[in-house]
């Protein structure tokens, strides 16, 4: 069963602690690589990084050499190690092996010594040392030119078949992409990856492609009200396929109609809402929630405009809202929405009891 990432890093806290080595498996572009990156900073590790599906018996072995034998005086065969090798040998490391389902047959069968022995030809990996290793093979390994793991190879990884949620990837990106393409993606799910069988040869969007894209066209003014869309098209249909562009394009052109988190919530431009219907504010309490913008005490302006935003949505947005903010660790902010009096004498908690009363 696939896990979602917060799941994962969860459960393989406690498996590295062992330096037990890790197989995460899962489609291309989920993001595997940024969660390894994610664990090695999380524990001050620094990350060497090798692509298994380049590697030679030599770049993982080392190369053969000749020494004389301090017992025999005689010359024999000794072996120069790789430099990775040495460097996860005699530093910790997160030690990131990916593509190891597209290497060699012989390459695959030297890393047995590594995961079960923590070594090879002798150079014993540094204590602290992690493993962790990347597949795109599991139930989605039809769907790829990589060779099958057989159970004794397996049984040398603790393996784990990651499916990131949306909700993985919206908490990620906030703040990393333009607010334009959050915004999209939160309100059109289906285009932030291909879902079913993928055609040969032919473009899909997915997370790492987003990233990608939105790292070119922000930079040059695509999302701009006076951007070129024709540009912002062609890059897209480059980057992401083209019905994700056609999709982008017209949500980028209804964008000034749309209103952001912080037009709301800093600017408290409530009168584009007053038109909203129920589906318009839930989609704004969702962006809410995926922001997580309530895990910090709101500031002053902010809690202002929530609750004038609180005091204008039909009863049971206003109960989704409420919940949500019941349901974060935080409760500060819900005790000072509850107490909180808008510049015309109206008390949140008078209208809340009137929600609950079912008297509008």
């Amino acid at each position: 069963m696939a896990v979602d990432f917060a799941t994962f890093l969860k459960t393989a806290s406690p498996i590295l602690d062992h330096n037990l080595p890790v197989l995460v498996r899962g489609r291309h572009g989920v993001g595997k690589s940024q969660v390894v990156y994610q664990i090695a900073e999380s524990r001050g590790l620094p990350v060497v990084e090798r692509r298994a599906s380049q590697m030679t018996e030599g770049d993982l072995l080392g190369l053969p050499d000749s020494a004389e034998c301090e017992i025999s005086g005689r010359k024999t065969t000794t072996w120069n190690a790789p430099d990775w090798l040495v460097t996860a040998c005699v530093t910790p490391v997160t030690l990131f092996l990916d593509e190891v389902d597209r290497a060699t047959i012989e390459v695959r069968q030297g890393l047995f010594e590594l995961t079960d022995s923590r070594k090879i030809n002798g150079w014993n990996l540094h204590p602290e040392t992690l493993i962790i290793a990347a597949v795109n093979g599991g139930e989605h390994g039809a769907q790829y030119q990589v060779g099958e793991m057989d159970p004794a190879e397996l049984d040398r990884w603790t393996v784990f078949d990651v499916e990131p949620s949306i909700e993985d990837w919206l908490k990620w990106a906030n703040g990393k992409v333009t607010g334009i393409v959050w915004d999209f993606i939160n309100q059109n799910h289906a285009h932030l990856e291909h879902q079913g069988e993928f055609e040969p040869n032919k473009v899909y969007p997915s997370r790492r492609s987003w990233e990608r894209f939105n790292s070119v066209a922000d930079p040059i003014g695509s999302f701009e009200k006076d951007g070129d869309r024709d540009l912002l098209f062609e890059l897209a249909t480059a980057f992401l396929g083209f019905e994700a562009a056609v999709a982008l394009k017209d949500f980028v052109e209804k964008y000034e109609w749309q209103v952001t988190i912080e037009n709301l919530l800093d600017e408290g431009k409530i009168e584009k809402t007053t038109e909203w219907g129920i589906n318009d504010h839930a989609a704004m309490i969702e962006k809410f929630e995926a922001a997580d913008v309530f895990a910090e005490d709101l500031s002053e302006t902010r809690l202002a405009n929530l609750a004038r935003y609180f005091l204008t949505l039909p009863s049971e947005i206003a109960m989704k809202l409420w919940t949500i903010l019941g349901e974060t660790d935080n409760i500060t902010n819900v005790v000072a929405l509850h107490k909180f009096t808008t510049a015309d004498g109206t008390k949140v908690s008078e209208h809340l009891v009137k929600i609950l009363g079912g008297a509008e």
